[in-house]
């Protein structure tokens, strides 16, 4: 596909892909099909890979944490959940929520945190709210050891930002998803990957093995969850679409499992 921005005109010029057409620059297909291309280009130039928060790098984009921090307000959780701990900014960003709000702790699961991080984590003055578990996030151990820091009422929201092929997601999904509590969410993060297997930096499979696929395969053999972004709290806009590294990663437990499910 090729856009082309005529600021003279206000125009958009979409041509490719049996497509050849013109919209209005100020629309809201506009900047959904612009912003779809800053997405890719901002990976690809690792600008996600420049902010920290509270003193910890924080390898996300700002609109998936503050759309998650929409998400955990409204839930006010017991237990914030992430796989994927990388330098600890994540978990200290849910830690600065629970501080927040009076509630709340959280759990960080890594196959290896790294000394320098695992020190500093523990050394930060929200370290109080916060637990680590070093391990294969899939393997019957680990998963063990975050059961046991769960209790069955806990509202519960669980973040996958680990290991992004497809059958790691989905072997996560299955292991934490009896976690989340009705109404909350596990997010299957980074499905942005099915975007990117044509940037310099991508890699082909990523069209396929990603972990928006997971969540998909996920939905579909399990009902008690659904697909659903979820709602704005506020929005004065015409816009209705998250921009983000996570598509169809926010998946909600709308009913209880299955008989033979969880």
């Amino acid at each position: 596909m090729r856009l082309t921005t005529d600021t003279e005109t206000r125009k958009l010029l979409i041509e490719g892909e049996g497509t050849n057409r013109e919209i209005d620059l100020y629309s809201t297909e506009a900047f959904e099909l612009l912003s779809e291309h800053w997405l890719k280009i901002g990976w690809n130039q690792k600008y996600i890979y420049t902010f920290s928060w509270l003193g910890r790098p924080i390898i996300q984009l700002p609109e998936d944490m503050l759309r998650a921090q929409e998400v955990i307000f409204q839930l006010k959780p017991d237990v914030i959940i992430e796989t994927g701990v990388a330098h600890g900014g994540s978990l200290v960003y849910y830690a600065s929520l629970c501080e927040a709000m009076g509630k709340g702790r959280v759990i960080g699961i890594d196959i290896e945190i790294r000394p320098h991080n695992r020190r500093a984590i523990e050394e930060h003055f929200l370290s109080h709210r916060i637990a680590l578990i070093e391990g294969d996030s899939t393997s019957s151990e680990t998963v063990r050891q975050v059961y046991s820091l769960v209790s069955p009422d806990a509202v519960t929201i669980v973040f996958l930002d680990s290991n992004h092929s497809r059958q790691h997601v989905l072997r996560e999904l299955n292991a934490y998803s009896p976690l989340v509590s009705p109404g909350s969410y596990i997010v299957a993060t980074d499905g942005i990957m099915q975007n990117l297997f044509d940037v310099p930096r991508g890699q082909p499979q990523w069209r396929e093995d990603n972990p928006s696929a997971a969540a998909l395969e996920f939905s579909e053999n399990h009902p008690e969850f659904a697909i659903n972004q979820p709602s704005w709290p506020f929005n004065e806009s015409e816009l209705r679409n998250n921009i983000t590294h996570w598509p169809s990663a926010w998946l909600q437990r709308v009913s209880k499992a299955q008989p033979g499910q969880g």
